[in-house]
Protein backbone atom coordinates (compact mmCIF):
# COMPACT_ATOMS: atom_id res chain seq x y z
CA UNK A 1 0.00 0.00 0.00
CA UNK A 2 1.18 3.18 -0.96
CA UNK A 3 0.40 6.91 0.43
CA UNK A 4 -1.88 7.75 -2.43
CA UNK A 5 -3.71 4.43 -1.34
CA UNK A 6 -3.40 4.93 2.02
CA UNK A 7 -5.55 8.55 1.74
CA UNK A 8 -8.07 6.61 -0.69
CA UNK A 9 -8.92 4.27 1.73
CA UNK A 10 -9.25 7.13 4.89
CA UNK A 11 -11.42 8.98 2.80
CA UNK A 12 -13.73 6.46 2.09
CA UNK A 13 -13.61 5.53 5.92
CA UNK A 14 -14.47 8.68 6.90
CA UNK A 15 -16.88 9.24 4.32
CA UNK A 16 -19.05 5.89 4.55
CA UNK A 17 -18.75 4.98 8.31
CA UNK A 18 -21.78 7.27 9.20
CA UNK A 19 -23.89 7.31 6.04
CA UNK A 20 -26.57 4.46 5.64
CA UNK A 21 -24.12 3.34 2.67
CA UNK A 22 -21.80 0.57 4.16
CA UNK A 23 -18.13 1.48 5.26
CA UNK A 24 -17.53 -2.32 5.15
CA UNK A 25 -18.68 -2.78 1.76
CA UNK A 26 -17.25 0.38 0.04
CA UNK A 27 -13.82 -0.48 1.56
CA UNK A 28 -13.79 -4.52 0.34
CA UNK A 29 -14.91 -3.19 -3.11
CA UNK A 30 -12.59 -0.12 -2.98
CA UNK A 31 -9.34 -2.16 -1.92
CA UNK A 32 -10.34 -5.01 -4.76
CA UNK A 33 -10.28 -1.44 -7.27
CA UNK A 34 -7.24 -0.68 -6.27
CA UNK A 35 -5.77 -3.99 -6.20
CA UNK A 36 -5.33 -4.41 -2.44
CA UNK A 37 -5.65 -8.17 -1.02
CA UNK A 38 -7.55 -8.45 2.08
CA UNK A 39 -4.97 -9.71 4.18
CA UNK A 40 -3.47 -9.73 7.39
CA UNK A 41 -1.62 -5.87 6.89
CA UNK A 42 -4.21 -4.23 4.99
CA UNK A 43 -6.46 -5.44 8.14
CA UNK A 44 -4.33 -3.52 10.24
CA UNK A 45 -4.66 -0.69 8.23
CA UNK A 46 -8.46 -0.96 8.65
CA UNK A 47 -8.68 -1.20 12.16
CA UNK A 48 -6.36 2.56 12.65
CA UNK A 49 -8.92 3.97 10.13
CA UNK A 50 -12.05 2.86 11.98
CA UNK A 51 -10.32 3.99 15.69
CA UNK A 52 -9.63 7.54 13.61
CA UNK A 53 -13.86 7.25 13.00
CA UNK A 54 -14.03 6.36 16.45
CA UNK A 55 -12.39 9.45 18.11
CA UNK A 56 -14.12 11.72 15.47
CA UNK A 57 -17.54 10.68 17.09
CA UNK A 58 -16.21 11.79 20.43
CA UNK A 59 -14.88 14.98 19.05
CA UNK A 60 -17.98 15.15 17.35
CA UNK A 61 -20.32 14.92 20.18
CA UNK A 62 -18.08 16.08 23.23
CA UNK A 63 -20.80 17.45 24.97
CA UNK A 64 -22.80 14.13 25.61
CA UNK A 65 -19.22 12.76 27.69
CA UNK A 66 -20.12 14.28 31.04
CA UNK A 67 -21.82 12.21 34.40
CA UNK A 68 -25.38 13.88 33.00
CA UNK A 69 -25.67 11.93 30.27
CA UNK A 70 -25.26 8.72 32.12
CA UNK A 71 -28.36 7.70 31.72
CA UNK A 72 -28.15 7.75 27.92
CA UNK A 73 -25.08 5.56 27.57
CA UNK A 74 -27.00 3.01 29.51
CA UNK A 75 -29.24 2.91 26.74
CA UNK A 76 -26.77 3.07 24.12
CA UNK A 77 -24.87 -0.01 25.89
CA UNK A 78 -28.34 -1.99 26.11
CA UNK A 79 -28.88 -1.06 22.18
CA UNK A 80 -25.35 -2.80 21.66
CA UNK A 81 -25.98 -5.79 23.51
CA UNK A 82 -27.72 -7.56 20.64
CA UNK A 83 -25.01 -6.96 18.25
CA UNK A 84 -22.68 -7.99 20.23
CA UNK A 85 -24.17 -11.49 21.51
CA UNK A 86 -25.12 -12.30 17.52
CA UNK A 87 -21.28 -11.19 16.33
CA UNK A 88 -19.85 -12.95 19.09
CA UNK A 89 -21.36 -16.19 18.93
CA UNK A 90 -21.81 -16.35 15.25
CA UNK A 91 -18.35 -14.48 13.97
CA UNK A 92 -17.25 -17.29 11.98
CA UNK A 93 -20.23 -17.61 10.22
CA UNK A 94 -20.40 -13.83 9.36
CA UNK A 95 -16.94 -13.80 8.20
CA UNK A 96 -17.60 -16.32 5.38
CA UNK A 97 -20.61 -13.44 4.01
CA UNK A 98 -17.56 -11.10 2.72
CA UNK A 99 -17.99 -11.52 -0.74
CA UNK A 100 -19.10 -8.42 -3.45
CA UNK A 101 -22.03 -10.72 -4.72
CA UNK A 102 -23.44 -10.36 -1.15
CA UNK A 103 -22.53 -6.84 -0.65
CA UNK A 104 -24.35 -5.66 -4.11
CA UNK A 105 -27.42 -7.62 -3.09
CA UNK A 106 -27.41 -5.89 0.45
CA UNK A 107 -26.89 -2.43 -0.75
CA UNK A 108 -30.17 -3.37 -3.34
CA UNK A 109 -32.52 -4.48 -0.57
CA UNK A 110 -30.85 -1.62 1.65
CA UNK A 111 -31.59 0.87 -0.89
CA UNK A 112 -35.19 -0.32 -1.45
CA UNK A 113 -35.97 -0.15 2.13
CA UNK A 114 -35.75 3.22 2.71
CA UNK A 115 -37.46 3.75 -0.25
CA UNK A 116 -40.40 2.19 1.18
CA UNK A 117 -39.64 3.55 4.94
CA UNK A 118 -39.20 7.33 3.31
CA UNK A 119 -42.97 6.72 1.58
CA UNK A 120 -44.18 5.68 4.89
CA UNK A 121 -42.64 8.18 6.91
CA UNK A 122 -44.35 10.84 4.99
CA UNK A 123 -47.39 10.09 5.61
CA UNK A 124 -46.79 9.69 9.71
CA UNK A 125 -48.85 12.10 11.13
CA UNK A 126 -45.91 13.33 13.59
CA UNK A 127 -42.11 14.05 12.83
CA UNK A 128 -41.40 11.83 15.52
CA UNK A 129 -38.87 12.62 18.66
CA UNK A 130 -36.24 14.96 18.08
CA UNK A 131 -34.19 14.69 20.78
CA UNK A 132 -31.25 11.91 21.52
CA UNK A 133 -31.65 12.54 25.09
CA UNK A 134 -35.73 11.40 25.61
CA UNK A 135 -35.13 8.26 23.64
CA UNK A 136 -36.47 5.18 26.00
CA UNK A 137 -35.12 1.91 27.31
CA UNK A 138 -37.41 0.21 24.86
CA UNK A 139 -37.00 2.12 21.69
CA UNK A 140 -33.10 1.91 22.48
CA UNK A 141 -33.66 -2.02 22.82
CA UNK A 142 -35.69 -2.34 19.48
CA UNK A 143 -32.58 -0.02 17.44
CA UNK A 144 -30.56 -2.43 18.90
CA UNK A 145 -31.87 -5.50 17.58
CA UNK A 146 -32.49 -3.80 14.33
CA UNK A 147 -28.46 -2.83 14.42
CA UNK A 148 -28.19 -6.83 14.08
CA UNK A 149 -28.90 -6.80 10.38
CA UNK A 150 -25.54 -4.60 10.12
CA UNK A 151 -23.53 -8.19 10.71
CA UNK A 152 -24.26 -8.77 7.03
CA UNK A 153 -21.60 -7.03 4.54
CA UNK A 154 -23.19 -4.49 2.44
CA UNK A 155 -26.19 -3.77 4.74
CA UNK A 156 -24.61 -0.44 7.06
CA UNK A 157 -24.59 -0.35 10.43
CA UNK A 158 -25.49 3.45 10.27
CA UNK A 159 -28.34 2.13 7.67
CA UNK A 160 -30.02 -0.23 9.97
CA UNK A 161 -29.83 1.52 13.15
CA UNK A 162 -31.29 4.41 11.60
CA UNK A 163 -34.30 2.64 9.74
CA UNK A 164 -34.72 0.96 13.28
CA UNK A 165 -34.99 4.25 14.97
CA UNK A 166 -37.31 6.06 12.54
CA UNK A 167 -39.68 2.94 12.80
CA UNK A 168 -39.83 3.57 16.55
CA UNK A 169 -40.32 6.91 16.30
CA UNK A 170 -37.52 8.61 16.40
CA UNK A 171 -37.32 12.15 13.62
CA UNK A 172 -33.63 11.95 10.87
CA UNK A 173 -32.05 14.04 13.09
CA UNK A 174 -32.44 11.89 16.28
CA UNK A 175 -31.75 8.86 14.47
CA UNK A 176 -28.99 9.68 12.64
CA UNK A 177 -27.58 11.30 16.50
CA UNK A 178 -28.61 8.37 17.49
CA UNK A 179 -26.96 6.09 15.47
CA UNK A 180 -23.35 8.24 15.54
CA UNK A 181 -23.57 7.63 19.41
CA UNK A 182 -24.53 4.07 19.13
CA UNK A 183 -20.73 3.83 16.82
CA UNK A 184 -18.77 4.01 19.65
CA UNK A 185 -19.74 0.73 21.64
CA UNK A 186 -19.77 -1.05 18.41
CA UNK A 187 -16.97 -0.03 16.75
CA UNK A 188 -14.52 -0.29 20.18
CA UNK A 189 -15.32 -3.93 20.43
CA UNK A 190 -14.66 -4.58 16.89
CA UNK A 191 -11.60 -2.21 17.22
CA UNK A 192 -10.17 -3.70 20.64
CA UNK A 193 -11.06 -7.42 19.08
CA UNK A 194 -8.97 -6.77 16.10
CA UNK A 195 -6.17 -5.26 17.71
CA UNK A 196 -5.55 -8.13 20.19
CA UNK A 197 -6.17 -10.51 17.24
CA UNK A 198 -3.73 -8.71 14.56
CA UNK A 199 -1.57 -6.89 17.09
CA UNK A 200 1.78 -8.62 15.19
CA UNK A 201 0.91 -7.40 12.48
CA UNK A 202 1.73 -3.40 13.53
CA UNK A 203 5.41 -4.75 14.09
CA UNK A 204 6.13 -4.75 10.84
CA UNK A 205 3.53 -2.24 9.48
CA UNK A 206 4.25 0.65 7.42
CA UNK A 207 3.58 3.94 10.03
CA UNK A 208 3.78 6.50 7.23
CA UNK A 209 0.88 5.19 5.65
CA UNK A 210 -1.19 4.34 9.12
CA UNK A 211 -0.63 7.27 9.99
CA UNK A 212 -1.55 9.20 6.81
CA UNK A 213 -4.86 7.55 6.77
CA UNK A 214 -5.70 7.75 10.47
CA UNK A 215 -5.61 11.65 9.88
CA UNK A 216 -7.64 11.24 6.70
CA UNK A 217 -10.63 8.95 8.60
CA UNK A 218 -10.51 11.70 11.17
CA UNK A 219 -11.09 14.78 9.75
CA UNK A 220 -13.32 13.21 6.90
CA UNK A 221 -15.22 11.45 9.46
CA UNK A 222 -15.82 14.56 11.43
CA UNK A 223 -16.68 17.05 8.96
CA UNK A 224 -19.23 14.13 7.66
CA UNK A 225 -21.16 13.63 10.36
CA UNK A 226 -21.59 17.53 10.94
CA UNK A 227 -22.72 17.83 7.10
CA UNK A 228 -24.90 14.85 7.37
CA UNK A 229 -26.92 16.73 10.37
CA UNK A 230 -27.43 19.58 8.29
CA UNK A 231 -28.07 17.70 5.10
CA UNK A 232 -31.28 16.19 7.00
CA UNK A 233 -32.28 19.19 8.15
CA UNK A 234 -33.84 19.90 4.68
CA UNK A 235 -33.77 16.71 2.92
CA UNK A 236 -35.20 13.00 3.10
CA UNK A 237 -33.05 9.76 2.73
CA UNK A 238 -34.17 8.72 -0.35
CA UNK A 239 -30.72 10.15 -2.05
CA UNK A 240 -29.24 6.85 -0.12
CA UNK A 241 -31.81 4.62 -1.08
CA UNK A 242 -31.21 5.60 -4.98
CA UNK A 243 -27.29 5.37 -4.62
CA UNK A 244 -27.21 1.60 -2.32
CA UNK A 245 -29.41 0.88 -5.93
CA UNK A 246 -27.49 2.04 -8.16
CA UNK A 247 -24.14 1.28 -6.59
CA UNK A 248 -25.48 -2.60 -6.18
CA UNK A 249 -26.02 -2.74 -9.96
CA UNK A 250 -23.10 -1.83 -11.38
CA UNK A 251 -21.23 -4.46 -8.50
CA UNK A 252 -23.69 -6.99 -9.48
CA UNK A 253 -22.58 -6.34 -13.19
CA UNK A 254 -19.29 -5.82 -12.94
CA UNK A 255 -18.54 -9.03 -11.50
CA UNK A 256 -20.74 -11.44 -13.16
Amino acid sequence: MDILQAIILGVVEGFTEFLPISSTGHLIVVSDWLGLPQDDANTAFEIIIQLAAILAVIAAYRDKFTPGHVDLWMKLALAFVPIGAVGFLFSHQIKALFSVSVVATMFIVGGLAFLALEAWYRKRPHPGLGDVEKVSWKQSLWIGIAQVAALIPGTSRAGSTIVGALLVGLDRKASAEFSFLLALPVMLATTAYELLKNYREFSGANWMNLGVGFVVAFVVAYFTMLGFIRFLKNFTFVAFGVYRILFGVILLIAYA
